[in-house]
């Protein structure tokens, strides 16, 4: 029910992200509406970014989608060239939220509207609308999963977990580890979850840019330097999900005799859960 849940948010938030925005002035001037999406990398976005074209152009709008390849220099590019093509709506889900602030000021001298798509834009107060989920329950739904996988409740345990947080750079990846965390914690402080590695805190948990490779060398190692039996791994997104399962399936720890750990993950997908 919880991956339903979240999986209909999505879908949600695709819809509602239009709802009281004034776009019939794009329509009616025959301008676009930019969407400028981060990356490819993740199923997610590219869903999010189709399912905004669909539902625009159902209802008569022209839409221009952009995707920056995590690259922050390629996505101020983008919007610049959006803006320039004559964009009378801008939709930004952003890489990184602190670094918009001039292109965002060439959308408000040309009076363009911005709509922040899920991640929040810091350091501009050219943003008209923020269209976004409450991550804090994000999180805790998705260590409630854990937790009724693992029959904490019903005082099983001690099991091991690691963390993996989302990039420091987006503000959605705090929310959802101290949603996680107010979940996590009395299991922690009675030692129902262990982290062997001690590693807490976003400081040490984060994932810059959410890259699979860096959650899979991190996982490479507390592999090897701390664990030898099965292990809870919590992430906060679907491709560190898959690459941090990989890592046992390829050193073997998914035997008869040892399962594979329980992981969960933000906007999971299919192939992040094998």
């Amino acid at each position: 029910m919880k991956r339903i849940f979240l999986k209909a948010a999505m879908a949600m938030l695709t819809l509602a992200t239009f709802a009281g925005v004034p776009l019939a002035r794009a329509q009616d001037k025959g301008g676009v509406i930019g969407i400028s999406m981060p990356t490819k990398s993740s199923a997610r976005w590219i869903a999010d970014g189709d399912n905004m074209v669909k539902v625009l152009r159902e209802r008569g709008y022209q839409t221009d989608l952009q995707y920056a390849d995590d690259d922050i220099p390629n996505q101020l590019a983008q919007i610049e060239n959006m803006i320039t093509k004559g964009a009378k709506v801008l939709v930004i889900a952003a890489i990184d939220g602190s670094t918009l602030s001039r292109v965002l000021q060439n959308a408000a001298d040309k009076a363009i509207k911005v709509i922040a798509y899920d991640r929040l834009i810091k350091g501009s107060k050219n943003v008209d609308y923020y269209a976004t989920f409450d991550n804090f329950q994000v999180g805790v739904l998705q260590a409630e999963s854990i937790v009724d996988k693992l029959g904490l409740k019903q005082g099983k345990g001690p099991f091991n977990i690691e963390l993996f947080g989302g990039s420091p750079d987006d503000n959605n990846a705090f929310f959802f580890y101290d949603g996680a965390m107010s979940v996590f914690k009395p299991y922690l402080d009675s030692g129902k979850l262990v982290v062997r590695s001690k590693q807490l805190g976003m400081n040490k948990v984060g994932t810059l840019r959410w890259d699979g490779a860096v959650a899979q060398a991190r996982m490479d190692n507390l592999l090897s330097a701390y664990y030898g039996k099965d292990r809870a791994t919590p992430c906060s997104r679907p491709t560190m999900a898959c690459r941090s399962a990989s890592c046992p399936r390829s050193r073997a720890w998914a035997t008869a005799r040892r399962s594979r750990p329980a992981r969960w993950s933000a906007g999971r997908t299919p192939r992040s859960l094998r």
